[in-house]
């Protein structure tokens, strides 16, 4: 134990930083009551949202001219009047001379029209393109800088930008510190802007499983922050950690089985009786590995995976719909992984769970969006917890390099994306996977 704490101490030395094992720039993570942002922010681009993205962004952020020689914290570009490959050359010409003066920490945001909603064929190529503008971009930047495209229905205007306000201060602070070169689509649907930014979660009854530790218990300090009351919800045996979850947010405990078959109904009775409403946020964060090359799995190693990672999810939301258990506006965020997207040796079991995750969300969107709600899911790269703690010195040093930010993830990361869908000013993001991973390189 001695020798594995000396070397990762002699990894992240500045003695080793000198001889280029990559270190991280320090993040800066979202503190409340503090700026969004650390610097201004610098609007750019001609297309149709141009106009309601200033007027957007000038409330929250101070807002600087193209021309300024001030550093940016923030940098937009609507990209929406990019109709043909041959206008793409207005990103270079818009982001090279901005590049020069980007802040530490500094969140370029990309706004294009969603191709695959683009009857237009030249329109469509250059809406698409973005995609690798913006990645390729990201893997480019210096010092915890990041770089997002956020795709908008063609429906979403000047009139009706209210759409994409929640996602606009998720990207452009701190809350969004670990994600990097991702992707959202943001649909036409109806939002409810919440009285306060601070609070943007008041009034929500959130159940949370996986509760009592871990990334389960921050997302629960997250939500209930954010002004939801939660319902802390793990297994029996996981009591005592429950109850100090529960008692630190002023929530409530449930010792519950995921894969009871009465889960759902058990979950709709304690809302009922303790709250006396509906749930109006359902995060399945309950999960487990049983490593294995499946050549030497049991059994019994993946069906646990299976009943408590997938099958429970999707058994009570369906219940818990049938039984019209949710509330108005109602979020539902499955916790998917980098390891459902791009595979991982001795994860079959794992990775076919996180993968079904993400088509659970695919296949409930239209379901939600009826009720007014929405459902996405969060996939985590490399988090600093408990497992990847107990990962030998090697592999876990490469893990936590091996995403542009060159460095692990904190729980509160994958708690502020979870938040971030969870609030009825999101409710017209839906459908989505957010990868909260730092861009890791592993995966699309």
């Amino acid at each position: 134990m001695a020798k594995k704490g000396f070397l990762e101490k002699l990894i992240n030395s500045p003695l080793a930083a000198k001889a280029g094992v990559p270190q991280g720039y320090p993040l800066r993570r979202y503190t409340p009551g503090e700026p969004l942002l650390h610097a201004p922010v610098v609007v750019g681009g001609n297309g149709r949202l141009v106009d309601a993205l200033t007027r957007t962004l000038e409330g929250p952020y101070k807002l600087l001219k193209m021309e300024a020689d001030s550093p940016r914290a923030g940098i937009v570009f609507d990209a929406t009047g990019l109709t043909r490959p041959e206008d793409l050359h207005e990103l270079h010409s818009f982001f090279h001379p901005q590049l020069k003066k980007v802040a530490d920490n500094a969140r370029l945001v990309v706004i294009g029209t969603t191709p695959e909603l683009i009857d237009d064929t030249d329109a469509r190529i250059a809406a698409r393109a973005l995609e690798g503008f913006t990645r390729s971009l990201a893997k480019e930047m210096r010092k915890a800088a990041t770089v997002q495209l956020v795709y908008v229905d063609p429906a979403i205007t000047s009139e009706n930008f209210d759409r994409v306000e929640s996602t606009l201060r998720f990207l452009l602070s701190g809350k969004s510190a670990y994600v990097d070169g991702q992707v959202l689509r943001v649909t036409d649907a109806p939002v409810q802007a919440p009285a306060d930014w601070e609070k943007p979660l008041a009034g929500r009854i959130a159940v949370v499983t996986g509760a009592a530790r871990g990334i389960g218990a921050v997302i629960a300090e997250t939500l209930a922050r954010d002004g939801a009351s939660v319902i802390c919800v793990d297994v029996p045996q996981a009591g005592e950690g429950l109850t100090k979850t529960a008692n630190k947010v002023k929530g409530t405990a449930l010792p519950l089985d995921v894969t009871d078959p009465a889960a759902a109904d058990k979950l709709a009775q304690h809302a009922q009786e303790r709250y006396g409403t509906k749930i109006d946020v359902l995060v399945h964060n309950a999960g487990v590995t049983r490593d294995k090359l499946l050549v030497n799995m049991d059994e019994n190693r993946w069906n646990m995976v299976q009943n408590i990672n997938l099958v429970a999810p999707v058994r009570i939301t369906e219940k818990l719909l049938e039984a019209d258990a949710l509330g108005a506006n109602p979020a539902v965020i499955g916790v998917s992984s980098t390891s459902g997207i791009a595979g991982n040796r001795g994860q079959t079991n794992y990775g076919t769970t996180k993968a079904g995750v993400i088509g659970f969300v695919d296949s409930l969107k239209d379901r939600l969006a009826e009720l007014g709600g929405n459902v996405n899911a969060v996939a985590p790269g490399f988090i600093e917890t408990d497992m990847t703690a107990a990962m030998p010195t090697g592999p876990r040093e490469i893990g936590r390099r091996l995403n542009s930010l060159q460095q692990g993830g904190q729980p509160r990361d994958v708690a502020e994306a979870v938040a971030f869908f969870a609030a009825t000013s999101s409710t017209s993001v839906n459908g989505n996977t957010l990868r909260v991973c730092g861009q890791s390189m592993l995966g699309a």
